[in-house]
């Protein structure tokens, strides 16, 4: 383990956590200032995942990996992707959601409690993770996916066309699903393994040229079809194990 090198990827660690930070300080003060506060605090949330992807490859590249780096990552992941994006889902949808308890002006703040289920839920996958996990799968929805998945909802639909009938469901079942026993694939073991220059150069010119067909101002949407197969892929593998189950049981 190279531990002169130990500060190149807790940078990056740091970065993500700052991310998570500036996307929160942005949603503080976007009620008021239009959409577009949204989206961009959104957006933070989005490079927060960029961070930590690069950290760990960095980490790997330079053999200064170590405790400290993974236990800074679980830090910077409960700000980004549980804290940040359970404040902004309150900012935009949840704040309004008080109910009148005694009939006087003390409303109850049911909008927060709904809101504390997503970094209560990224909590408790990241410690779990912490504690046990299996090296080829997730258990639970990848907390940075989970974090991104609502992140995008601005950037996506924007504040003015996100019906809360939909929204805020997703929102509870996304938080769900971190802490499920749904197991989802690691792309990057397989990208890390099999992932060559040559190919990687494909890879990148295949996106280019996706994007140049769907257009660059579509980009949010190529994104979060990714990440719908992700989390359905994930779902579906978890019911097709129930069925075979319930399938030897009655044999």
């Amino acid at each position: 383990m190279n531990r002169k090198l130990n500060w190149i990827p807790n940078m990056i660690t740091l970065g993500n956590l700052s991310m998570g930070f500036v996307s929160i300080l942005i949603a503080s003060e976007a009620v008021g200032n239009g959409p577009q506060s949204f989206v961009l605090a959104g957006f933070f949330i989005l490079l927060a995942a960029i961070c930590d992807g690069l950290d760990g490859m960095v980490a790997r590249a330079l053999d200064a990996t170590s405790e400290l780096g993974a236990d800074l990552d679980s830090l910077a992941d409960l700000t980004a992707f549980g804290i940040a994006p359970g404040y902004l889902f309150y900012t935009m949808i949840l704040e309004e959601y008080k109910i009148d308890v005694f009939g006087k002006d003390d409303l109850f703040p049911v909008g927060m409690l709904i809101a504390a289920i997503f970094p209560i839920c990224a909590a408790y996958r990241l410690a779990r993770f912490n504690v046990a996990h299996d090296p080829s799968s997730f258990t639970g929805l990848p907390s940075p996916v989970a974090g991104v998945t609502i992140g995008f909802l601005p950037i996506f639909l924007g504040k003015d066309h996100m019906p809360h009938w939909i929204t805020i469901p997703l929102f509870v079942v996304i938080a769900i699903l971190m802490v499920s026993n749904v197991r989802y694939g690691k792309p990057q073991v397989a990208i890390r393994t099999k992932l060559t220059p040559g190919r990687g150069i494909l890879m990148l010119a295949a996106a280019l040229v996706l994007l140049f067909f769907i257009g660059f101002e579509r980009w949010p949407w190529l994104i979060y079809g990714l990440i719908g197969l992700y989390i359905f892929s994930g779902l579906i593998t978890f019911l097709i194990h129930i069925l075979q189950d319930l399938r030897v049981k009655l044999d």
